[in-house]
């Protein structure tokens, strides 16, 4: 009786894996029916993997056929090599494709047959997607260029004019411009490209003449105003140099004494291959498809020798007899409404003898001036990537509390691994007994006037908010792990975002068919995220731009920060928008409630703000 039941069961498994094995084939022969709205491919194989391969490699394939006459304007290679260039193209959107197409198992190993499919409305969004992102770039790069982030608006104009070429409607893909017009993008942008060359102006500000090398200095503008940012590279004679990241007008070249050109030759970067990795389809695309070369990336400066700037000078004298607050003066900056202070308030050889010691490598020196605190961020900012002064020049002094705050010094810090040199301004605070107890990096030119012009702050506020976002930008750079322990609160409320493919609808609310999701993270998870990043990098660079600052509710200290922030470092970067809740009503123990990225604005085109918490 019980091998009787067994037998049932047996037959009946046996009828049903039939009846299953039917109904498949059934689905498969339907879909291979309906050529009008699947493409399907069938691949082979003696391990899953490879036959699943062969599958999507079949679907890509016929993608490429398909699309193929549309690249005929974009990809310039003929013959087998333009089809295989094609095929290369229409791969870059395999990662988006391959979520969005169903598999079915034929047969299992050693002899794997597998079926995929997707639905042809699937590479219609796929192809839609691309088209959001090459617009979103394109009006990134109109943004940079108008506050003069030439290195960002280079950069962004590339990558989108990149994209747009891996697209096969590029010939028609059109945008709305600041301007109004609605502009055709594959003549549009690289016109912005060359008009961005055009309109820059590098010219030979002075010589610093080092022991074994000259240091020349450089005066970069963007039709006669001084550029944000600027990356470039230069000839040193028998190779390009590493990429130079220009800050607020000052570029640096540095050649051996041996040099006896009457030139320098530098290059502007564009391409930004490198930084391309923070978005995985951008960079299979560049990879993918050849650089466009731009002629008039290419400038020459003569070599007109101008005397060394040997003393720093302070902009404003005052009398003997006139107070540290009577002496106060309205900066050169119009912008600005924060007022500066005499250099006598602290001593004016003290600076001198700062960047005597910096340019001989005397540091020890110099120790007495220094706090014990103070010394010791000192030589973590010298053991930041070969740390230089770029000039010596104006410094302006600063009341900031029982502090004096002296800006800035610009210097070069130098990273051979990742090929990157960044120029930073470096800000000094004194105490009271006239010691320097805090370096930090200064924040961009233009974050500075959006704060200091802001007057419905009172002037102290105003330097407080700038403190605190070059102590919070240094704390990451030069990887203070202590002091960021301290500025989070214990309960802070940490996000982080990340993009996320969704399918599509008629009623779908989500552009560029994507969402953010965001991860919650306890103080502890984060830093402990943060600590094994800090390990494994060489180096940390943050850039600001963009911010609103605003402050939560009346009689407390509590500003809500929303500013963009690029992030370098040695094996990662990334662009997002940041936004910080904090408490600074301690003036020495600022506090962080809520810290949020994300890596792109939400739909509506906002942010995490103070009105979400």
């Amino acid at each position: 009786m019980l091998n009787q039941k067994i037998l049932a069961i047996i037959c009946w498994l046996i009828l049903l894996g039939g009846a299953s094995t039917l109904l498949q084939a059934q689905t498969i022969e339907t879909i291979q029916a309906d050529r009008e709205n699947y493409i399907w491919g069938i691949g082979t194989g003696t391990t899953l993997k490879a036959a699943d391969q062969a599958a999507l490699a079949d679907i890509i394939g016929q993608i490429s056929t398909q699309v193929e006459s549309n690249f005929e304007r974009t990809v310039t290679e003929t013959g087998d090599k333009f089809k295989e260039t094609v095929n290369d193209v229409v791969k870059t959107y395999s990662n988006a494709t391959l979520k969005n197409t169903e598999r079915i198992l034929i047969s299992q190993e050693p002899d794997v047959k597998v079926f995929r499919y997707v639905k042809r409305s699937e590479i219609a969004k796929i192809f839609e997607s691309r088209k959001n992102k090459i617009i979103e770039l394109a009006h990134d790069g109109e943004m940079a260029l108008k506050n003069l982030q030439i290195a960002d608006a280079l950069r962004y104009f590339y990558w989108s004019h990149t994209l747009l070429r891996s697209h096969p409607e590029s010939s028609e893909i059109k945008m709305k411009c600041e301007a109004g017009s609605e502009e055709l993008l594959i003549t549009w942008i690289p016109l912005q490209i060359n008009q961005i060359f055009i309109n820059l102006s590098i010219k030979l500000d002075s010589v610093e003449k080092k022991e074994s090398y000259s240091n020349y200095i450089l005066n970069i503008k963007y039709k006669n105003e001084p550029v944000r940012n600027f990356d470039y590279t230069y000839w040193g004679g028998q190779d390009w140099s590493n990429i130079i990241s220009g800050k607020d007008g000052i570029g640096i070249v540095e050649l051996p004494k041996s040099d006896n050109s009457s030139e320098i030759r530098l290059k502007a970067e564009y391409a930004f291959e490198n930084e391309a990795t923070i978005d995985l389809e951008l960079r299979d695309v560049i990879q993918k498809l050849p650089q466009v070369p731009y002629k008039d990336s290419y400038f020459n400066v003569t070599k007109t020798e101008k005397p060394k700037t040997t003393a720093i000078v302070s902009t404003e004298k005052t009398k003997p007899a006139e107070t540290a607050q009577t002496v106060k003066e309205k900066t050169v900056n119009a912008s600005s409404t924060i007022h500066s202070l005499s250099d006598s308030i602290i001593g004016p050889n003290i600076m001198k003898e700062i960047v005597s010691a910096i340019n001989t490598k005397e540091y020890a020196k110099v120790q007495p001036l220094f706090t014990d605190n103070g010394y010791s961020i000192f030589q973590s900012l010298l053991q930041y990537g070969n740390a230089k002064i770029v000039k010596s020049g104006d410094l302006k002094y600063y009341k900031y509390g029982e502090y004096v705050i002296c800006r800035s010094i610009p210097m070069s810090f130098n990273f051979k691994t990742n090929n990157r040199t960044f120029i930073e301004d470096v800000i000094f605070y004194f105490d009271k007994d006239k010691k320097v107890c805090n370096l930090t990096f200064g924040l961009s030119r233009k974050t500075i006037e959006d704060i200091a012009a802001n007057d419905t702050w009172s002037e102290d506020n105003r330097i407080l908010l700038m403190c605190f976002l070059e102590n919070y930008k240094t704390a990451f750079t030069l990887k203070r792990y202590d002091y960021i322990d301290k500025i989070f609160a214990d309960d802070a409320l940490i996000i982080t975002g990340i993009v996320t493919k969704v399918s599509n609808s008629s009623d779908s609310r989500y552009t560029n068919n994507t969402i953010v999701k965001y991860n919650r993270q306890t103080k502890d998870e984060y830093l402990k995220k943060l600590k094994y990043s800090f390990a494994s990098n060489e180096f940390i660079n943050i850039r600001f731009a963009d911010n609103t600052i605003r402050r939560s509710g009346k009689g407390n200290e509590v500003y809500g920060i929303q500013i963009k922030q690029d992030y370098f470092s040695t094996n990662y970067g990334d662009t997002g928008y940041l936004f910080l809740l904090v408490d600074l009503s301690d003036t020495l123990k600022p506090l962080i409630h809520v810290r949020t990225w994300q890596p792109e604005k939400n739909p509506d085109g906002s942010i995490y703000g103070v009105g979400d918490f």
